[in-house]
């Protein structure tokens, strides 16, 4: 593991209490099933003498089904996590898609939630190290009750934009250049209708979807395609900016993030955490937490459910239009 890696990952586990999990120490807390615990999940759950061995399990988040707000939902599930799992969970948060990405590879992480663009160029990259488990499935209808999302244009409440067309010579702010939904998709929808030439007037760069929200809001940049996940979840609970703009149009659907995994994880490991999430719905404290992120349920993925973002990509490439204007 490099130095920079291990000193990030230093200051994130020692920095931060509030965006770790399971980190005192301590072994995590053994009890019987809950009531109302399904028998699924009560099968998983191992008695202290057959705990998995081995060091706390790191998971990172990148790229997240609820916003900044909601941050505290992961360290929830990772809690839940080392008590199915029998073994420690620490959550990692407060990277970028590329320093996760580093972090996966040098062993310092062994699952993260990240977005389903940088998980296709690393699972395309000469050397994988990274193979999906499983993906939210989100409870408002809009998603159909599959793993998918949106990018969701937005314009500020009272702005006078109605169309797409209006936004000509507008300025556009996006989160990041490895963004499915902030980016990539809105690259390609404008190849697709021949709006390569220079669209917008400004392009800002803000660094996450809620900053791109907040811009917008407050009249620094007309327009963002952010996060449908984002942007739900803070309506849902009145948290930010969201309030403040509206949607004007919509692309997708595309695949949702996906949790994650290093292919150096142990089969017996794997197995389980996958059948922990997917059967997560399923247990009481689960449902719980299920719950307060706005998602039914967890369900299995495989690679091929990403080949739409491949799409959009490779498009790009061809066009030789990689950055948006």
């Amino acid at each position: 593991m490099s130095r920079f890696v291990m000193g990030l990952l230093a200051l994130s586990l020692l920095g931060s209490t509030l965006l770790l999990s399971g980190c005192t120490g301590r072994d995590a807390p053994e009890s019987s099933p809950a009531a109302g615990q399904t028998t699924a999940s009560a099968l998983e759950a191992r008695p202290r003498e057959q705990r998995l061995p081995g060091p706390p399990i790191r998971i990172a988040m990148s790229a997240a089904f609820v916003s900044e707000s909601g941050i505290g939902v992961y360290s929830k599930l990772a809690d839940w996590l080392a008590g199915q799992l029998g073994r420690q969970v620490e959550f990692v948060s407060g990277f970028s898609y590329g320093t996760i990405s580093e972090m996966i590879d040098d062993g310092a992480v062994d699952a993260a939630f990240i977005c389903g663009y940088p998980y296709v160029l690393k699972q395309d990259g000469p050397d994988p190290t990274i193979d999906v488990l499983a993906a939210p499935v989100m409870k408002a209808p809009r998603y159909g009750n599959q793993p998918l999302y949106f990018s969701d244009l937005i314009v500020r409440s009272d702005s006078g934009f109605r169309r797409f067309e209006d936004l000509k010579g507008a300025t556009l702010v996006y989160n990041e250049e490895s963004s499915n939904s902030g980016y990539n998709m809105p690259r390609s929808f404008l190849i697709e209708r021949g709006l390569t030439e220079g669209f917008f007037g400004k392009v800002l760069r803000s660094g996450s979807h809620e900053e791109s929200i907040r811009m917008v809001a407050s009249g620094e940049a007309d327009a963002s395609f952010v996060d449908s996940l984002v942007l739900d979840y803070d309506r849902e609970l009145h948290f930010g900016s969201a309030a403040d703009v509206r949607v004007l149009m919509s692309l997708g659907p595309e695949a949702i993030p996906p949790v994650v995994v290093s292919t150096t994880m142990e089969p017996e490991l794997r197995r389980r955490m996958g059948f922990a999430l997917t059967h997560m719905h399923e247990d009481a404290g689960g449902r719980q937490i299920l719950d307060e992120a706005l998602i039914s349920r967890f369900e299995p993925v495989e690679d091929a459910h990403y080949d739409g973002i491949r799409r959009r990509h490779a498009l790009a490439q061809r066009a030789g239009f990689l950055s948006l204007k």
